[in-house]
């Protein structure tokens, strides 16, 4: 089955990255460092967009940040890196906006939380606020509603009309119908202000899979903005994987969905790159988008006690996304090539012969070579420790690539 994008979204382009109306669907990731270092912020930036976000954001929390976001911007694209760089605002983006210009020209969106920008008759207008800055400088912003800063006075409103009439909605419903319902005024407000509609994206994230589901099929039927799709606060490690890629991936297969950002917990001292990995690893497992080569590897069981395969797994996995930013550009088509690790004679020769190139690792009682297919076809047998094993095999990638993605 072949997934595709909604194409009746309205087309946002943030910097040179266009969103919805059909565009490919889009990789953000955000930053983890202290906004007001620019050195550690830029450094990030690039490494994430080096990984393949094709957009990243970064908090605009304090003054300091402000003042920090065109050094920042600057050093990126010093660094050769394009991607957009997003300012998240919460409760003060419209004084750091209006009191920073330099700041507000060197974003290329602005990220708007109504549930925070403002309590009472105060955040319509400061919502305004930011919203004339972007019509003034012809910035686009994303309206990002989040259930843990929902506007209280909203919900409460809710809460009472279904109590008084007798609505029988429970308190997620009531918290969802919320969550859509201030996207909505919004985007009408933000219209309101002198915003295109080619400038406003939309988001409703919650912590909950099936929640996210039903808020999103919501969005997607009431409104024509593009759409960025996220479980927040996923979690670390293989929760965070699992309920991001159950949620999401139910919407990316209906079509909804036009960015998305997966939003691990990383582990202390944790590599942020691996949220935009996940992401990329959801989309090329739907047929949406081909980021890097896909690598097959077996699970291992009782006829492959030994680590071998699993070592050179990992360093063929580390060995492609270390060289992905160069070969994206050096070797145009080699995200569709396909590569093989198996451990044992049961799969390993067919699926090996089913990559582009692969190998079989000998599993327990069997001949101690590793057959190389490259193509369908036997190229040669690697034998010795599993260290020159690998420096041989991906000696044999890297030329597959040079001689079959040669560029221009």
């Amino acid at each position: 089955m072949a997934f595709m994008p909604r194409r009746d979204t309205v087309r946002v382009m943030v910097g040179g990255v266009p969103v919805g109306g059909g565009a490919p669907i889009v990789v953000q990731s955000m930053t983890n460092t202290d906004t007001e270092d620019a050195g550690s912020t830029a450094a990030q930036v690039i490494a994430l967009a080096e990984a393949g976000s094709e957009m990243v954001r970064i908090t605009v929390n304090t003054p300091q940040a402000a003042d920090a976001v065109p050094e920042i911007v600057r050093r990126a694209r010093a660094a050769g890196c394009a991607a957009p760089v997003i300012g998240d605002f919460h409760y003060n983006g419209h004084r750091l906006l209006t009191k920073h210009p330099d700041c507000a020209r060197a974003l290329d969106k602005y990220r708007i939380n109504p549930g925070n920008v403002g309590k009472g008759a105060a955040r319509d207008e400061q919502f305004s606020t930011i919203c004339a800055v972007a019509r003034d400088l012809g910035k686009p912003v994303r309206i990002g509603v989040n259930i843990g800063s929902l506007n209280p006075e909203l919900v409460a409103e809710k809460m009472l009309e279904n109590t008084r009439l007798d609505l029988g909605k429970s308190s997620e419903g009531v918290y969802n119908e919320c969550m859509v319902l201030s996207a909505l005024q919004s985007v009408e407000l933000a219209l309101a202000c002198g915003l295109r509609e080619d400038q406003i994206v939309v988001s409703c994230k919650t912590s909950r899979p099936a929640d996210l589901v039903d808020l999103y099929r919501a969005l997607a039927a009431q409104t024509r903005q593009p759409l960025h799709l996220g479980l927040t606060e996923a979690g670390m490690g293989a929760k965070g994987l699992v309920w991001s890629a159950a949620s999401m991936g139910v919407l990316l297969a209906e079509g909804i969905g036009d960015t998305i950002r997966v939003s691990l917990t990383p582990e202390p001292g944790g590599d942020r790159r691996g949220e935009v990995h996940a992401a990329q690893e959801l989309l090329q497992a739907l047929g949406l988008r081909q980021f890097a080569p896909s690598i097959t590897a077996c699970p291992g069981c009782g006829r492959t006690t030994s680590d071998a395969f699993q070592r050179l797994a990992r360093s063929v996995q580390d060995h492609v996304r270390a060289r992905m930013p160069q070969w994206r550009v050096r070797h145009p088509g080699v995200e569709g090539m396909k590569i093989a690790v198996m451990g044992c004679v049961v799969n390993g020769p067919g699926e090996s012969k089913a990559a582009n190139i692969g190998i079989s690792l000998p599993g327990n009682g069997e001949t101690p070579v590793c057959p190389v297919f490259v193509d369908g076809q036997k190229a040669c047998s690697l034998s010795g420790d599993i260290a020159g094993v690998t420096e041989r095999f991906l000696a044999m990638v890297e030329d597959y690539v040079r001689t079959h993605y040669p560029g221009e």
